[in-house]
């Protein structure tokens, strides 16, 4: 039916009059007049009531948990300062601050959305993530190079991060000028002094720490052997193994990056040393509920020692000199096992398979001789005892 000539209250009205005088059936009156029984018994309440029947105002006549300009401005104040991080974090951080009655967090993405403060990127962003951690500080180490990035003199940065897997705590955040094995020697010592050993440290395939060749155990591998610590490589193809590192490097890049671009490489690393701090300390985190990595990380009780001990290998180990070329002999013959070891002490241990030896450097396995095909084969490091890649 058309609307055209009747104003809304006079077609409401008509309608109740033609219910009240019985014309039709109710539920044929609601049909005709294209709206729902509930909305007709409302219809007919309002007019028995002698109320209005316009549209009422949807404006609440009061506004119970409606908050003062200057708390609101003090919201915006905090997420202009920090843009990337959303309602739950900003808010954690101004009641850590002080404000212990600050309003709840639908009220911040209230009041971000007003503002105009929610992007659309972050708002894809928000979504669910099960994680995964190891079970004490130290346990695992995470360790890498963000993507480098231009700095606005011209020269590229290598950001290099380093993680402690079970707390989320930035152990070093450094800007580097490349990704060579001395600058990376140079920041793990200084680490090390800093926060004790870990038990393993996880890392990708890439320079320095790994190798481009599988059958390649690397110079990183083998310092790392000496200090007692197990290298674990992810699996090519599968950045997510590093899922903590590379969550860090997303926020430091949506976080500061989006934001400055550093002048040179004293400014990045002023940069990376201010971040470090935020992410420790004030930054919260959601999965640890919404604490700050420092309140959950201890440093290690193994110290870092500069002298590397000598290793015996026992009595029934049969001791090689590998040479700097990468090659051990054995029964005459000659084998390449890796130059990263070269200058190195390996010792062959029989194993529980026949003509077969476990090739070892000190407490890890880090190949097998199989005297039978003459080669040697499963180049990949292990510890000996306890090895975290059987729980992986």
């Amino acid at each position: 039916m058309s609307w055209r000539n009747k104003t809304v209250e006079e077609e409401r009205i008509e309608f109740v009059k033609r219910v009240l005088n019985h014309e039709k059936s109710k539920s044929a009156l609601c049909r005709e007049y294209d709206i729902s029984r509930p909305t007709g018994d409302k219809w007919i309440k309002r007019y028995l009531n002698g109320e209005p029947m316009g549209d009422k105002s949807r404006r609440p006549f009061h506004t119970a948990n409606k908050i003062s300009t200057e708390d609101e401005q003090r919201i915006i104040n905090a997420r202009k300062k920090e843009p990337a991080l959303g309602a739950y974090k900003t808010r954690k951080i101004l009641v850590t601050a002080g404000w212990n009655d600050a309003p709840s967090i639908s009220t911040f993405n209230a009041v971000f959305k007003r503002n105009g403060l929610i992007t659309k990127e972050a708002s894809e962003a928000a979504k669910h993530i099960v994680r995964f951690e190891k079970e004490y500080a130290n346990e695992m180490w995470q360790m890498d190079f963000k993507g480098n990035f231009l700095m606005q003199n011209g020269v590229r940065c290598h950001p290099l991060s380093i993680m402690d897997d079970y707390s989320r705590f930035c152990l070093c955040g450094d800007a580097k000028v490349n990704e060579q094995l001395w600058g990376l020697k140079e920041s793990l010592i200084r680490t090390f002094i800093e926060y004790g050993l870990p038990f393993s440290i996880l890392c990708d395939n890439g320079t320095p720490w790994g190798s481009s060749q599988s059958t390649s155990i690397t110079k990183f591998e083998v310092w790392m052997m000496e200090l007692g610590i197990l290298t674990i490589h992810i699996r090519p193809q599968h950045p997510q193994t590093q899922g903590k590192i590379e969550r860090f490097n997303g926020s430091y890049k949506k976080e500061r990056l989006k934001f400055y671009t550093p002048l040179d490489i004293e400014d990045a690393q002023r940069c990376r040393e201010e971040y470090r701090e935020f992410y420790n300390n004030v930054r919260p985190h959601c999965s640890l509920d919404y604490d700050v990595p420092a309140s959950k990380y201890t440093p290690s009780s193994k110290k870092y020692n500069d002298k590397i001990t000598e290793w015996y290998y026992g009595e029934n180990a049969i001791v090689k000199p590998v040479k700097s070329s990468g090659y051990i002999t054995y029964g005459s013959k000659g084998y390449f096992l890796s130059e990263g070891l070269g200058e190195k002490e390996i010792a062959l241990v029989p194993s529980e398979e026949d003509g077969i030896f476990n090739v070892v450097f000190r407490q890890f396995r880090v190949a097998k001789l199989n005297l039978h095909t003459n080669t040697i084969v499963s180049r990949r490091v292990y510890l000996l005892n306890n090895d975290p890649r059987k729980k992986l």
